[in-house]
């Protein structure tokens, strides 16, 4: 099992009865192929491995992601904006990925690990559909991302850290679900809403106060614009909507007819949206307390 003369494959190596994960294959077929421990990095310490957080000092991370169920499915936006300690890093990183026809995933933390881990994700989904005929179910893909966070455990005990969110369309339930991800591989749905990044504690506060069950795409959209809005308002690593350059947070959507991402032109009509309102009102829209939220009758009287 191994390459030939010219660097290709030996069809044993494809033939060979094995599991239909793809990263089984690689660990079997091509072990060097897979996400690598940093080598040679800074902060080692004796008797091996890496002072916690000296191997991610100076690497690119990337930041905040949302993500909102709507009518007929689920909507995840990402700010643009990777930083590498106080300095800028990137203007225009892309966070937010179609995973397969019915399910999207974003990450938060080190760049280069985590377009690495999306990936072998995306590899790993494919893997599976070509060899059984069919594709995973939403839990499976759910469990399987779950899987790859817990083999990045070593590295983010060193520092380089990756936190995936990840979003899909139930075909079965005929809805909208999101999951969300621990360092150490713990696997959690999340309902109606979520966000995570350097920025999530503003954008979920937001989110609170603008979000509604059932709401339209078009509206749930305009919510994560507006939560990415306060997070980069309130935390220095977000990026907010940038005119100038017009770079717009990417945003994507997964319903009953599979993964579509806006187009710039429409993620930016969103984005001036949000940036006329708040010329008004700097610090945003201001939740109604009505009947329709449920708090009516809530205050005393007078």
């Amino acid at each position: 099992m191994g390459p030939d003369s010219c660097g290709r494959w030996l069809p044993g190596a494809y033939l060979s009865a094995g599991t239909s994960s793809f990263t089984d294959f690689l660990t079997v077929a091509a072990p060097d192929l897979l996400p690598q421990p940093a080598a040679g990095a800074t902060g080692v310490v004796p008797g091996g491995g890496s002072a916690p957080g000296t191997v991610a000092a100076g690497l690119a991370h990337g930041t905040t992601i949302v993500a909102a169920a709507c009518e007929g499915g689920v909507v995840m936006a990402g700010d643009r904006r990777a930083t590498a300690g106080n300095m800028i890093a990137q203007r225009d990183v892309d966070k937010v990925f179609r995973s397969d026809e019915f399910s999207a995933v974003a990450y938060s933390g080190v760049a280069g690990t985590g377009l690495d881990l999306i990936r072998l994700f995306q590899v790993e989904l494919e893997h599976y559909e070509k060899l059984e005929g069919h594709s995973l179910s939403l839990d499976g893909k759910a469990n399987r991302l779950a899987s790859l966070v817990r083999g990045n455990l070593g590295a983010a005990m060193q520092g380089l850290v990756v936190v995936p969110l990840f979003v899909g369309y139930d075909q079965d339930a005929g809805r909208g679900r999101i999951f969300s991800y621990t360092p150490d591989g713990g696997r959690f749905e999340e309902h109606l809403f979520y966000s995570i990044g350097s920025g999530s504690v503003f954008a979920r506060g937001a989110l609170k106060k603008l979000y509604a069950e059932g709401m339209s795409r078009a509206d749930t959209i305009l919510a994560c614009m507006q939560a990415l809005y306060d997070a980069a308002d309130d935390d220095s690593a977000t990026g907010g909507p940038d005119m100038a350059r017009r770079i717009w947070p990417v945003v994507a959507t997964v319903t009953g007819d599979g993964f579509e991402r806006l187009t710039d032109e429409d993620a930016g009509q969103y984005a001036r949206t949000v940036i006329d309102g708040r010329m008004a009102e700097p610090d945003g829209p201001i939740a109604p307390l009505s009947a329709s939220n449920g708090t009516a009758g809530a205050l005393p009287p007078g």
